[in-house]
């Protein structure tokens, strides 16, 4: 009687399935923490939005937020406050919307350009600088600071 050696074809299936699932796995985890790491970005780049408008406010006679986030970069402010990218209102995935209200107050929504993919979260701030977070709908003055 001969010897055979090699893989039967259920024993090489059982194998490309335990992979299948490991990849499926492994796939999963990257992309969120991806989704997390863009969720994280959002929050410093809406801090570092807030403390430059606090510094703007504070270094301009008579006190006054800018009317707009180009406000914050040359040539309008030299040196610049923040970077060009995120005076144009889109970095990490998410858009940023600042909206002047009066010389002593404006709001700050960030949100996910692609809902799902590249955040879920959506994100307020206002001139107190404490960051609110919301899952559903837009975030608003209302909704639980981030942590």
């Amino acid at each position: 009687m001969k010897l055979k050696r090699g893989f039967t074809l259920v024993e090489i299936m059982v194998v490309v399935a335990i992979l299948m699932t490991l990849a499926t796995l492994v796939v999963s985890n990257v992309l969120r923490a991806r989704h997390n790491a863009n969720e994280m970005a959002v929050v410093a780049a809406c801090k570092t939005i807030v403390n430059a408008c606090q510094t703007f406010y504070a270094n301009t006679f008579p006190h006054a937020y800018p009317t707009d986030l180009s406000d914050l970069i040359p040539p309008v402010s030299d040196p610049p406050y923040i970077d060009n990218v995120l005076a144009a209102g889109t970095k990490q995935g998410y858009r940023f919307t600042y909206a002047f209200l009066d010389t002593e107050s404006f709001t700050l929504n960030a949100d996910p350009v692609v809902p799902g993919k590249t955040g879920t979260r959506r994100f307020f701030a206002n001139e107190s600088g404490v960051i609110r977070a919301n899952s559903i709908g837009e975030a608003s003055a209302a909704d639980p600071a981030v942590e």
